[in-house]
């Protein structure tokens, strides 16, 4: 999957992220969470997993995180990743 244009998705509540995805000439994930210290490395083995799964190796990601569970990160990496391909 090619990134054409900025897109993002989800929202700052509880339990969620926001996650913005833009074009780039390499892949890079940056992470802020209110959870960082202990998840960190789960919540970027999450977001490069769907990655993978989308076929995804240039872009910018940016993720800010409230505490969501593998189920929201999922679905908000996706669905960023679709708007973002988007022609």
């Amino acid at each position: 999957m090619d990134i054409h244009r900025k897109a993002t998705a989800g929202t700052m509540q509880s339990s969620d992220l926001v996650v913005n995805v833009e074009p780039a000439e390499r892949l890079e994930i940056q992470i802020e969470s209110t959870v960082k210290k202990q998840f960190e490395p789960l919540i970027r083995a999450r977001i490069e997993d769907a990655l993978r799964r989308q076929g995804v190796t240039r872009a910018l990601v940016r993720v800010s995180d409230r505490g969501a569970l593998d189920y929201a990160i999922d679905a908000r990496v996706e669905t960023a990743l679709r708007r973002a391909a988007e022609a």
